[in-house]
């Protein structure tokens, strides 16, 4: 049986209080999440429970499982993913309501180290024969790791790399492997190394792998959801551009 773990973030403050417009009744939905959004979600989920009333439950993972979950019948409402490719496949498959695709985040790829002294500005390290193991996501699920495939085709280090890497089921645990020293260097998400200093890094120039354009729509099983609809009018919203970007995604693509 397929389970479908969820994250609820904290209750929301029912909008009440005078001067927090908000709906008469609040309803719950269900969205799925890309692991590289996990955070920035969390903090938007409590952004969006405090302006509307209404509860968000999350299921967080890699955006070829959570499409797979779909095609299987779970019951999101709304799917967020780390790419254009599934949400699209989504709607020619019938799973997704026509017309309500959007880009709402473009992610960036960073070589991450919790060795402050490893990594320097240009990223020389990978030239180098003094890495036992590189940490990627699994680049057929996961469009962080396909990225982090292809920049290092361009840099000309993937043959070389290619019998060092490890792989994480999704950029959350390509993190942990970096994070714990199991991997000495993991290509993770900017999201999720951009709110501390810590370890060493090498931004990879966009330049050298293309822009991961990470697409929300609607789901049938939210058609007619005002929750579902409401979230995504949130992600939207300017609120919701402040805390993305301070993810360190790029917006309004």
């Amino acid at each position: 049986m397929t389970r479908f773990p969820y994250f609820r973030p904290s209750l929301a403050v029912l909008a009440l209080s005078v001067g927090l417009a908000g709906p008469v009744r609040a309803d719950d939905t269900i969205i799925a999440v890309a692991a590289n959004f996990t955070a920035a979600a969390k903090e938007i989920g409590t952004a969006f429970e405090t302006a509307t009333g209404h509860h968000v439950t999350y299921s967080f993972g890699s955006t070829g499982q959570l499409y797979t979950q779909i095609t299987q019948g779970a019951p999101f409402e709304a799917f967020l993913a780390a790419d254009t490719a599934r949400p699209e496949k989504a709607e020619a498959a019938g799973l997704g309501v026509p017309g309500t695709r959007f880009t709402y985040a473009t992610g960036k790829i960073v070589l991450w180290s919790a060795d402050p002294d490893l990594i320097n500005a240009d990223g020389d390290i990978l030239h180098s024969d003094a890495l036992t193991h590189v940490a990627i996501a699994n680049p057929v699920t996961a469009p962080y790791g396909a990225a982090a495939v292809e920049a290092m085709q361009a840099l000309g280090v993937y043959e070389a790399l290619q019998r060092r890497i490890v792989q994480g089921k999704t950029i959350l645990q390509t993190y942990q492997f970096a994070a714990t020293g199991n991997a000495d260097v993991g290509f993770v998400a900017l999201s999720q190394v951009a709110m501390d200093d810590a370890g060493s890094r090498w931004g990879v120039p966009d330049d050298l792998y293309a822009p991961i354009r990470q697409d929300a729509i609607l789901l049938q099983k939210g058609a007619d959801s005002a929750a579902a609809a409401a979230y995504l009018d949130f992600l939207k919203s300017p609120e919701a551009a402040r805390i993305i970007e301070r993810f360190g995604y790029g917006t309004g693509g």
